[in-house]
């Protein structure tokens, strides 16, 4: 269980949530405690490059970046140049809708 569980769960069932992540690999885009909300994915057809999304890789969970994509694999990685590895969009739990302070 990860920071996020409680979160994609209510994504999985199609509600928005909001939150407050730590840390610092999003910054310029998204400040350490800043409110994020998140809103399930629709249709992963919608999903572009430069969109944060929270997902699942490698049996961690982030708030990160759509670096690329290619066909229906995505990848992904954080605002400091970090690059988590690819995914697929059913490891794609949420879209970030909205930061606030």
């Amino acid at each position: 269980m990860g920071w996020a569980s409680q979160y994609i769960e209510k994504l999985k069932n199609k509600e928005t949530v909001s939150f407050r992540p730590r840390g610092h690999s999003m910054k310029g885009k998204i400040e350490s405690g800043q409110l994020c909300t998140v809103a399930p994915i629709q249709d992963d057809s919608e999903l572009k490059v430069g969109d944060i999304v929270l997902y699942k890789v490698k049996g961690n969970q982030y708030l990160h970046l759509i670096k690329t994509i290619q066909g229906k694999r995505f990848q992904i990685g954080n605002n400091r140049g970090g690059i988590n590895g690819w995914i697929t969009s059913n490891q794609i739990y949420g879209l970030l809708i909205r930061v606030e302070p």
